[in-house]
């Protein structure tokens, strides 16, 4: 398919396009599949946490941790892209990652306060809207309707599922106004330019992403932004032809050390490339530092960030 001007239709309803998450999520539940970062994921959240939570407490550090977790800067972005088409130049992205809506009092409020008056063409979230990584959803939903109802872009949101989610969160924000992707795209046009957009499922806890089925829904001459939940398809997207990556997962470690950086990535991929910008070949990448937290809703030396990216034609 070559024609910007056309929006390939979806080929089936969200439910059916889940089905593989849901047959993998049984598997996880059931124990008939091991995923060795699932299962250290959920360690560290019977484990690691109450630990960590006493040590910060004992220390006098963790009532800081919370109030920089409740302050979200807003980071303006803009990447240069000497393919990037000219009636893109100046796209506005709004990218929220990782924002565990559920794990803290007051943090759908204060996320919304700052996106007002940010105005953006689209808005993608890249997974993680679940604190734990099991257990109800339902806490979700209440919030995530406060903070979608401050964002303003033109059109409108879309987005992925995390390694914290169930699949039952994707039914619930398409019922909110939200576009889930689940390994498939569409294209978004301007004039004789487009942009394609493609989201695929987690690949780091459930594995069941599929770039290139995803990538079969958009013209192979659009500028492609690829929305994953972490940054370790990097070698498949680039060669793939992917132009602009986005994604999150890492929180950029959440607490860092002064001097040493982070203590946990949790990611299989070059370190370099699990905060920030980076690049691969000719394919920009952009990890988010996240909105929200995981383990314990504390943060040091990292704060939590709403991304703002503006898209410009290299000159």
């Amino acid at each position: 398919m070559t024609d910007c001007n056309i929006e390939p239709p979806l080929t089936c309803g969200l439910e059916q396009r889940l089905a593989r998450r849901r047959v993998i999520e049984a598997d996880l539940r059931n124990g008939n599949r091991k995923l060795a970062r699932g299962e250290s994921l959920l360690l560290r959240e019977g484990v690691a946490a109450p630990v960590l939570r006493t040590a910060l407490r004992m220390v006098g550090l963790y009532s800081r941790g919370l109030r920089n977790a409740l302050a979200p800067m807003v980071r303006h972005l803009r990447f240069q892209f000497p393919s990037l088409p000219g009636n893109l130049d100046g796209f506005r992205i709004l990218h929220l990652s990782d924002l565990h809506i559920d794990g803290m009092h007051g943090l759908a409020e204060i996320v919304a306060e700052r996106l007002t008056g940010l105005h953006a063409d689209l808005c993608v979230m890249t997974g993680d809207y679940r604190f734990k990584a099991r257990g109800p959803c339902h806490k979700v939903y209440p919030r995530m309707r406060t903070l979608l109802s401050a964002i303003q872009a033109r059109h409108g949101v879309v987005a992925i599922l995390g390694n914290h989610d169930e699949s039952e969160i994707a039914l619930e924000l398409e019922k909110l106004g939200v576009r889930m992707l689940i390994n498939e795209g569409f294209a978004i046009t301007r004039g004789s330019d487009c942009l394609g957009l493609i989201g695929v499922d987690d690949p780091h806890r459930f594995g069941g992403d599929d770039l290139d089925g995803a990538l079969a829904s958009v013209p192979a001459n659009a500028f492609k932004v690829l929305l994953a939940h972490s940054p370790e398809l990097w070698h498949q997207a680039s060669a793939a032809g992917i132009h602009l990556y986005l994604c999150g997962h890492t929180h950029a470690g959440q607490m860092r050390l002064p001097g040493i950086g982070a203590l946990l990535l949790n990611a299989d991929c070059p370190k370099s490339y699990t905060h920030g910008q980076w690049q691969n070949g000719a394919m920009l990448g952009y990890t988010s530092a996240g909105v929200g937290c995981s383990l314990l809703p504390v943060r040091y030396n990292c704060p939590p960030e709403i991304a703002l990216i503006e898209l410009r034609k290299a000159r």
